[in-house]
């Protein structure tokens, strides 16, 4: 393809849409590969005047999808937070939710009536929902306090429709509001278009970043070993296929990674795994980098992403498994339309993908030293300069130091840097209108993540600016107290993560505190820093397994005061003891001494804590030099 900016107009259109790359010039590996520096310079300059999409929030939005409600006899119309691929990270196409209300975090659900209107969120985002819509046009309601499902079936009269659009509600949630509209009376209806983008007058295209292998030496083991083995799996269901939609489950089963998604190095994409082992892989060929297609072999086989449903046609009179909490209402339409038998059954990739393989455990580990590194480069800088920051200038400095790896590729999700206050605000992100200045006498929270080729960090830590009080130095010593009990807990194989929840609430439980967030979340290899199915949470059954990497993260926040959380990941592994799992924690990083009550901590406690900070000494000073290195020795004293 020629290298000029009026025969790539389309997809430089398509890469402004696109989150930026740690490497801007990536695309061009795709795109046009052969671009000479000159051109590369014209491209630049073509990519720098294409308009961003613009998220500016509009009062008007809503009454304009109302009255489309009104005119197509529609009593209500669900928005969730999801695209065609149910990830947390969603293309700037798909982000009708942030469009149409303002509300820009990554988890949300909104009902659309035609008088009225609500935005469900977690606790995570109680304080920051109202803060980013409208009240005028939307209410902001806790997504349990009652469900969503239970507020608009009790506004409901008989023979009510409620739209949907199936292409990106998972056939179970689709289930669900089903069953809980037909006892009102009401019937659930889908819809050809998203009404959405009918007002969405400048929506942006889809997305476009070079797809690059991952290559064996990373992934530590080949996709024909992967596709071979869950084949297997999909024939022991019976079935002769599975259709996979998840985007992190595509790029793991193929050894390749992209920078469609915001933090998260995926490829929009379909897959179709037969029994045998044969994929097909729906995707824009154009981005491929060479040789990719190549690599794959004759076991893969190449498709226009626009070629799904003919691909969904072709699976006519074969049994299909499908993951009935993923995959969308819409593919399993278009499976029985087909003539397909549709069985439910879990993504065969999700749990193996979970289980680490030695490699990629060898991988994050070296990761997580060089980014404990970085860390401690940038607390000792936050130490001598907190004076004057704010909390984008903090935001801003991580990344820097960060970016300095050559095998760092960005973020692995929006650093929460809250001063004070904005701490108390559990998924916050600064902002021009928001930052606040780093303030003595009180708590810094940076939470905060990093991708790399050989891995994916997750890492929170509070800082004291200056003396703090001694409540908040209480508070933060019970979160200490959690965060130790979790790390050091052993536990019966085939336990859930339900159990090992409580070990992170029992300090501030006991004197009568709370947070209300999970513990732990699963974590991925340069892949999704949240990824299932294992997590540590008062929800979750699912059986923790060696090879899972978790986060152990429990806080406290006092609304308007102060947040803290300390955050490391874990490893799970077998024990000594025979039938039992332990956890290794592979983060290392100091956590801040004079933040700590130490009469609050019993001897176990200090132990963990002095053993952890030699450790985090030993690995870390190699890399350290002058006032970084004197800092670090400060840090991981004994106590």
């Amino acid at each position: 393809m020629p290298a000029d900016p009026k025969s790539l107009s389309q997809i430089i259109a398509r890469v402004r849409a696109t989150p930026p790359a740690s490497h801007p010039d990536d695309w061009m590996a795709a795109a046009c590969p052969d671009a000479t520096p000159a051109e590369r310079v014209k491209l630049r300059a073509a990519l720098a005047k294409a308009p961003e999409p613009d998220f500016a929030r509009d009062a008007k939005r809503i009454p304009a999808l109302q009255k489309w409600l009104k005119k197509e006899g529609l009593a209500a119309f669900l928005v969730p937070r999801a695209d065609e691929h149910q990830g947390e990270y969603i293309v700037a196409r798909a982000e009708r939710l942030k469009w149409l209300t303002g509300f820009t975090g990554s988890a949300g659900f909104a009902v659309v009536m035609q008088k009225e209107a609500a935005l469900f969120v977690d606790g995570r985002y109680t304080l920051q929902a109202p803060a980013e819509t409208d009240a005028s046009v939307i209410e902001c309601r806790h997504f349990r306090k009652p469900p969503a499902t239970e507020w608009l079936a009790g506004k409901l009269k008989k023979g009510d429709r409620v739209g949907f659009d199936p292409r990106i509600t998972p056939v179970r949630e689709a289930e669900r509001w089903r069953a809980a509209l037909e006892k009102a009376g009401a019937e659930l209806v889908p819809l050809a278009e998203n009404p959405v983008d009918r007002l969405w007058a400048d929506q942006p295209g889809d997305p476009f970043s070079a797809i690059r292998p991952q290559p064996l030496k990373l992934a530590g083991e080949s996709s024909a070993d992967k596709r071979g083995r869950l084949g297997e799996e999909i024939a022991r269901r019976g079935a002769g296929a599975s259709v996979l939609n998840q985007l992190d489950s595509i790029a793991w089963v193929l050894n390749v990674r992209g920078g469609d998604t915001p933090a998260t190095p995926l490829v929009q994409s379909f897959l179709i795994l037969a029994a045998d082992g044969h994929a097909t892989w729906f995707v824009d060929s154009a981005k491929l980098t060479a040789g990719l297609a190549a690599g794959l072999g004759n076991g893969v086989t190449i498709r226009p992403i626009e070629a799904f449903a003919d691909g969904l046609k072709d699976l006519a009179r074969k049994t299909v498994s499908i993951e009935p909490d993923t995959a969308t209402a819409w593919i399993e339409a278009a499976l029985k339309d087909a003539g397909a038998t549709v069985i439910h059954g879990a993504d065969p990739a999700v749990l193996p993908k979970a289980r680490k393989n030695p490699v990629e455990l060898a991988g994050t580990r070296r990761t997580h030293i060089r980014d404990g590194a970085a860390m401690a480069r940038f607390l000792s800088w936050i130490d001598r300069e907190a004076e004057g920051l704010d909390e984008l200038q903090v935001m801003a400095k991580l990344e820097d130091i960060r970016g300095a790896d050559a095998l760092h590729r960005g973020p692995s999700f929006t650093t929460i840097a809250g001063s004070g206050p904005n701490g108390a605000i559990v998924h916050y992100r600064a902002s021009a209108e928001t930052t606040r200045p780093v303030e003595a006498g009180t708590f810094l929270l940076v939470d905060s993540g990093a991708q790399y080729l050989d891995g994916t960090t997750d890492i929170t830590r509070t800082v004291p600016i200056g003396r703090v009080p001694k409540r908040l130095k209480e508070h933060f010593t019970l979160v200490l107290k959690g965060h130790i009990a979790v790390a050091t807990a052993r536990f019966p194989s085939g336990t859930g993560g339900i159990a090992i929840d409580a070990f992170a609430r029992r300090a501030l439980w006991q004197a009568g505190l709370d947070f209300d967030h999970g513990t732990g979340h699963g974590v991925g290899v340069y892949l999704g820093v949240h990824e299932g199915p294992g997590r540590i949470s008062p929800l979750s059954q699912v059986p923790l397994e060696p090879g899972m990497i978790l986060s152990n993260e429990p806080g406290y926040y006092e609304t308007g005061s102060h947040g803290i959380r300390i955050e490391n990941l874990l490893v799970v592994r077998e024990s000594a003891k025979a039938g039992f799992l332990e956890f290794e924690t592979i983060t290392f990083c100091p956590i801040d001494r004079r933040a700590i009550d130490v009469k609050l901590l019993d001897v176990a406690e200090r132990r963990w804590l002095n053993a952890y900070h030699a450790r985090v000494w030993k690995l870390l000073s190699p890399a350290l030099k002058g006032a970084e290195r004197a800092w670090l020795k400060r840090m991981t004293a004994a106590i």
